[in-house]
């Protein structure tokens, strides 16, 4: 996650609460909002070198495949689960989404848009998978497995019953290129399109 992540959980999860970190990698985030906001939780990480440097920072790390579902959690276990840039990388996505609302009272979910315009413009002119500082792999080793766009996500979501309480649209390219007021005003009117990066915040429906 980037600080603009950070920034968003910090603004959505409360001081004190419970939080799970799916695919916590090197537990940044997670250590990030122990230290802001006191909170209690976990990190479920697959790498193992990611998993010696979150224990390292003093995380409480659990060893596991997203794929695997969180079965080993009771219902209502935490306050909110947070799913960064890893949606996109697991088999059953429905499946993770309903199961983080089972055991979270919210979850926080940001993946790559592939509906980005660069990313258009890339298959339509070089005809081939596009790649980028947010897709940075090539189609043959890639983890992306089910890539989605913002619509794709909505859709989902009212497929299964899932609340979407707030979304935010971020271009890091439109950040970096105009001030950040006229960036945001055009990337919130078209975040399909101008957004290369989807955060939302859902509950059950």
């Amino acid at each position: 996650m980037n600080n603009i992540d950070h920034q968003l959980a910090e603004k959505w999860i409360r001081p004190k609460s419970r939080v799970l970190d799916l695919g916590c990698g090197d537990g940044t985030l997670l250590a990030h909002l122990q230290k802001t906001l006191d909170v209690r939780g976990y990190g479920l990480e697959i790498d193992e070198h990611k998993i010696n440097e979150a224990i390292g920072k003093g995380l409480n790390i659990i060893e596991q495949d997203l794929n695997d579902g969180l079965a080993r959690f009771a219902n209502d276990s935490f306050d909110t689960v947070v799913m960064a840039r890893a949606l996109q990388a697991v088999k059953a996505p429905d499946q993770l989404l309903i199961d983080m609302l089972r055991v979270a009272k919210e979850g926080i979910v940001t993946f790559p848009n592939f509906a980005y315009w660069q990313n258009r413009v890339y298959l339509g002119i070089k005809g081939i998978m596009p790649m980028s500082e947010t897709l940075p792999h090539e189609w043959y080793n890639t983890p992306n497995i089910h890539l989605c766009t913002f619509k794709d996500f909505e859709r989902l979501c009212d497929e299964n019953n899932i609340r979407i309480l707030d979304t935010v649209a971020i271009s890091n390219k439109a950040n970096q290129r105009l001030s950040a007021t006229i960036a945001n005003k055009l990337v919130k009117s078209l975040p399909n399109l101008l957004a290369d990066v989807a955060v939302y915040r859902i509950a059950k429906g």
